[in-house]
């Protein structure tokens, strides 16, 4: 097993995680430096920064509802992290990130695989958000969000956008630019006030209240699992 991909399936944090780990010169394997497609095998012994790192079958799934404030890595050295502020038993990692200035749905695990699926799928997992900006919107900034922003040098792909009052909108994105409903919001002069994550594929926020957490449910990871696995089989069959 490849070494990112071994760190990754240990719950320590995602597969790109590792990758920088290993490029820092921070993972050892038996006792030497790893390098980037360094291999595991069964009675190896896996360290990141000195911490012995090992596989485990049970795998845990929970979603918070992230405050302002708290900043989506797993760095313990990261004041205001996730990883303390959920203060779960088992170590889990975020996947993916939700700005430290916008809330709401957010998915930890210490499932490697199901998180680099959720996070590299070519297929363009849903999130939904709902957005409050500085002031008023209208039909023609809907139309332009939806059809498409320069930001940077990228245009961004079409998308789902809904007025909810003349501040408010729901926006449903397949892509996830840095920042980017900030960006788009912008380049047609409005300011985010609020933005606020309610949805990541078939995971819903729903009630849950700010700062707090829940397990997935049974039905909810069966349903999750079982879209990543068509969409695997897709891919094969293409």
């Amino acid at each position: 097993m490849r070494i990112n991909v071994f760190i990754s399936a240990s719950g320590y944090c995602s597969r790109r995680a590792a990758e920088r780990l290993v490029a820092l010169g921070q993972v050892k394997i038996n006792g030497l430096i790893a390098e980037k497609n360094s291999l595991v095998e069964e009675n190896d012994i896996v360290q990141v920064n000195d911490e012995v790192i090992q596989l485990t079958s049970e795998k845990d799934y929970i979603i918070l509802n992230k405050p302002v404030g708290i900043t989506c890595t797993g760095l313990r050295t990261v004041e205001g992290n996730i990883i303390d502020f959920v203060n779960y038993p088992k170590r889990l990692f975020p996947i993916g990130r939700l700005d430290k200035d916008s809330e709401g749905l957010i998915i930890l695990t210490n499932d490697g695989p199901i998180a680099h699926k959720i996070l590299h799928s070519e297929h363009g997992h849903e999130k939904e958000y709902i957005v409050t900006v500085d002031h008023p919107i209208d039909e023609e900034f809907i139309n332009g969000m939806s059809n498409g922003v320069l930001v940077g040098n990228v245009v961004t792909k079409r998308c789902k956008v809904s007025m909810i009052d003349e501040y408010t909108f729901r926006i449903i994105l397949t892509q996830g630019l840095n920042r980017q409903i900030r960006k788009m919001a912008k380049s047609f002069g409005f300011k985010v006030v609020k933005l606020q994550r309610i949805r990541i594929m078939n995971i819903q926020l729903e009630n849950l209240e700010i700062g707090k957490w829940r397990n997935l449910t049974e039905k909810e990871l069966i349903h999750l699992k079982d879209q990543l696995k068509e969409e695997e089989s897709n891919e094969n069959f293409n």
